[in-house]
């Protein structure tokens, strides 16, 4: 026999809207960025690279290295700490793992990437007559040293028609000076059968303004391997702001 109380409490439920079941629904529910990866990709498919801003382009490639994230966040935060997408590839992997979001192995994967497009700029000049691909010489050039942490002190050497036949990193030195050895640059360039040498170095500072040492320097390079039939084309400055021909400021 049912109570008052039986019929209270049947009269309550029966007051209490009934709220769908969202279980199924979270489930099917798919993260906001998916959509937007989708339309990114067919935005890069249609318009090209060159329609998409550096964070977009660097939100592609850390679609494959951070699955399952919303990589907008951490390609704007790599772009804040670094200023652009060259810097963030040249940055060394202690610094971008210090960005949320980028641990050792995405840091590492990123290193490739920009020594994926290093190699494909170094095969753009090699072999080459470097004197009329000077462009693609020198975007190799910034792509390998502008965001280099140290100094480095690079020889490219050609043959007799001004063909490229080897680029070595001669030194490594501090944030603001290597130590170059003019007998050791000729001993080199003999070694390669190299009959003339472009000399390139980075300055970490961004500013590819040649020191008074930079021009001493070349300047005994020059006289070393004069002595020994060796031209030396140019030396050239690389900075973050561009970079300096020493033969185009008339310095040497």
């Amino acid at each position: 026999m049912a109570t008052q109380g039986d019929d209270d409490e049947r009269s309550f439920f029966s007051e209490v809207p009934v709220r769908p079941a969202r279980a199924k629904a979270a489930v099917d529910e798919k993260p906001h960025y998916l959509g937007h990866r989708d339309r990114l990709r067919e935005r890069f498919a249609s318009a090209g690279p060159d329609a998409l801003p550096d964070y977009e382009l660097l939100e592609l490639l850390l679609f494959r290295l951070i699955p399952r994230t919303d990589t907008k966040p951490v390609a704007k935060a790599l772009l804040a700490r670094f200023g652009t997408l060259a810097e963030v590839l040249g940055a060394p992997v202690g610094l971008l793992q210090e960005v949320k979001g980028i641990g050792p192995t995405v840091a590492l994967e990123l290193k490739v990437v920009a020594a994926t497009a290093q190699r494909m700029a170094r095969g753009e000049v090699h072999g080459r007559e470097v004197l009329a691909s000077w462009q693609q010489l020198l975007d190799y050039c910034r792509s390998a040293m502008a965001f280099e942490a140290r100094e480095q002190f690079r020889i490219l050497f050609l043959d007799k028609k001004n063909a490229l036949i080897a680029d070595e990193v001669q030194q490594t030195g501090t944030v603001d000076h290597t130590p170059v050895y003019p007998r050791e640059v000729v001993k080199r360039a003999l070694e390669l059968s190299a009959t003339a040498i472009i000399l390139v170095h980075n300055h970490p500072s961004g500013d590819p303004t040649p020191s008074r040492a930079d021009i001493e320097m070349t300047k005994e390079i020059i006289e070393a391997a004069k002595r020994l039939g060796i031209s030396v084309h140019d030396h050239i400055i690389i900075g973050r702001k561009g970079y300096s021909s020493m033969k185009g400021l008339l310095l040497i």
